[in-house]
């Protein structure tokens, strides 16, 4: 049986209200567009940023909470319910986790670019508690979940380092006003790791198993290679997670070796689906896809490289910019493309029977515009990076701004045609 027919048999009654993905979906591509423009205006502090509050921070933050958590949170209160053949008992959570989210990105955003201690405090506070409440609602999901247990096992693997990274996150914040932290590089990398690899990349790497399949009409995969993957994930996050804390830097070299082999066997169940697939033609979404998984092997050399003495420009800023805008970034901008006219179509189906062709639900020129600014964005940041060069930077910085607008302008269409509802002849 295909991938496909598992997944969206029935899915139809586990739907959501369509305010609830959709508003952490659009709110998400406004503030990709506030992550550039916070970026352009601080390209002078890009290349040399080795932490601390100011307004680098702010747009890292607008960018891995406002962008990629509230993409993760919109899109998983909907898929994993479908994935688990479970559906949410109550709609009100979500909607409460949202309007915490909001608020307190924020004000977190707002107090890291001007310094203000309280506003980061009040910001942090509120963005916990609605990222609590989201791990409490996909936790209660997650422990119904028996159909596929290796796609909800990555789901307890995200959920439990998202709450660890909040902790060293909010720990972080109060620790700059009692000035109680010694290992405060350790503990920001720790939470960097864990908030990106952990939690945004156990959601990428479990919900692919179905995702793709689902999108390339590909037959199912078999689940040992996706254990494999998941245990070495694991692995390398604790090991990689105890060196920094404890400052015992040999243990690094396990983790990444594990993060290789995990990332090996991810790639290599992705190359799988491909070759099976009933649809040839992928179109943009694909392109974004696949540059992300060659972004994510870039991050994991860079990483290598650097630890290993080579001599690197500029290479912690480099490889977080990489990490984020590279891979994590355009994997999201990919997915949603396809996400959300699917959700849209299947709500459309709901309301009159008949679901619109998911051509119709997209704006193809903003997409375009949005990949070419994208992927010249990423790379001239990358490079004024390594060259240390802030015009670069900030040329790149006001494409990825161009490009990000083309992407809300295609999150707001969709949306707008979901309120519509289908048209009536």
């Amino acid at each position: 049986m295909s991938m496909a027919g598992r997944f969206l048999g029935g899915a139809q009654d586990r739907l959501l209200p369509a305010a609830i993905p959709f508003r952490f979906f659009v709110t998400a591509a406004v503030f990709h567009l506030l992550a550039w423009m916070v970026l352009l205006l601080a390209a002078d502090e890009v290349a040399g940023f080795r932490g601390g509050t100011g307004p680098v921070l702010a747009a890292i933050h607008l960018l891995t909470l406002g962008t990629l958590a509230m993409t993760a949170i919109g899109a998983s209160l909907q898929l994993f319910p479908v994935v688990t053949r479970r559906a949410l008992t109550r709609n009100w959570p979500g909607h409460f986790s949202y309007a915490l989210m909001l608020p307190g990105v924020a004000l977190l955003s707002w107090g890291m670019a001007l310094h203000q201690t309280t506003a980061m405090q009040l910001g942090a506070g509120l963005t916990c508690c609605g990222l609590l409440v989201f791990v409490a609602l996909t936790a209660n999901n997650l422990r119904r979940a028996s159909s596929i247990p290796v796609v909800a096992a990555h789901g307890w693997l995200a959920l439990a380092t998202l709450f660890v990274a909040a902790l060293l996150g909010v720990l972080m914040i109060w620790g700059i006003e009692l000035n109680i932290l010694s290992n405060r590089s350790g503990l920001a990398i720790t939470h960097l790791t864990l908030a990106s690899y952990g939690f945004m990349g156990s959601l990428i790497l479990g919900l692919s198993l179905v995702l793709i399949p689902m999108f390339v009409l590909s037959r199912s995969l078999p689940p040992n290679p996706g254990w494999a993957q998941l245990g070495l994930t694991a692995l390398a996050l604790l090991v990689f997670s105890i060196s920094f804390v404890s400052e015992f830097p040999g243990l690094i070299w396990l983790a990444l070796i594990a993060g290789f082999g995990g990332t090996g066997f991810y790639l290599w169940q992705m190359a799988k689906i491909l070759r099976s697939s009933m649809r040839k033609r992928l179109g943009l979404p694909f392109v974004l896809m696949r540059a992300s998984w060659g972004f994510l092997i870039l991050t994991l050399l860079l990483v290598t490289a650097y630890l290993a003495g080579l001599a690197i420009p500029n290479a912690v800023s480099l490889i977080g910019f990489v990490l984020l805008a590279g891979w994590l970034l355009t994997f999201l901008c990919g997915v949603l493309q396809r996400i959300m006219p699917f959700l849209a179509s299947m709500h459309a189906a709901g309301k009159s029977g008949l679901p619109p062709l998911l051509s119709d639900l997209t704006a193809e020129g903003p997409l375009m515009l949005h990949a070419v600014c994208h992927f010249s964005a990423v790379t001239l940041c990358g490079i004024g990076i390594v060259a240390d060069q802030s015009l670069l930077i900030r040329i790149g910085s006001a494409l990825g701004v161009v490009g990000a607008a083309g992407f809300a302008t295609f999150a707001i269409i969709v949306a707008l045609k979901v309120r519509q509802g289908p048209r009536t002849s």
